[in-house]
């Protein structure tokens, strides 16, 4: 069987929140949080969604579009050091193929009690045949949409 050559991609994102640091790692670690603004455009729907948030974890955020186009999100932790850091591993599937692999962590800054700077690296492997100049950029792009939608989340939180 033929293997489509892997295509290798990194990006960098900072963002920073008007909210605590614990305020900020709450919305990763907890289910209920993160499924207000770890999300996907339109008219997706959740098939399954799974979190246990520890090092060793795994969460699972399986959904469908309209379309039929199913995307499948599977990661592992790593390391979690509450309110500093979180690493994890991540699998995509699309549509059954296995997509990619990444690589990524997320540092999380104390600024003020109420001003958070979260920084978010992630390496990626594409493994279906995707550029990795393209492939990057739609996920740097997707990501960076992913972490507005936490911002609006914080936001919602502190009223």
């Amino acid at each position: 069987m033929k293997h489509s050559k892997i295509a290798n991609g990194t990006f960098t994102i900072e963002r920073t929140y008007k909210a605590s640091a614990e305020a900020v790692f709450s919305a990763w670690a907890d289910l209920d949080s993160r499924a207000q603004w770890f999300v996907g455009p339109g008219d997706w729907k959740v098939v399954r969604r799974e979190l246990d948030f520890r090092v060793g974890g795994l969460e699972v955020l399986h959904s469908r579009f309209k379309s039929g186009y199913e995307p499948v999100y599977e990661s592992r932790f790593h390391s979690i050091v509450p309110n500093q850091q979180i690493v994890f591993v991540y699998d995509m599937h699309l549509n059954g193929k296995h997509h990619s692999v990444s690589l990524a962590s997320v540092e999380i800054e104390s600024l003020e009690p109420k001003k958070t700077r979260l920084i978010f690296t992630e390496q990626v492997a594409f493994l279906d045949g995707t550029t990795g100049q393209k492939g990057t950029k739609d996920r740097e792009e997707g990501t960076m949409e992913l972490l507005k939608k936490l911002a609006g989340h914080l936001e919602r939180e502190s009223n």
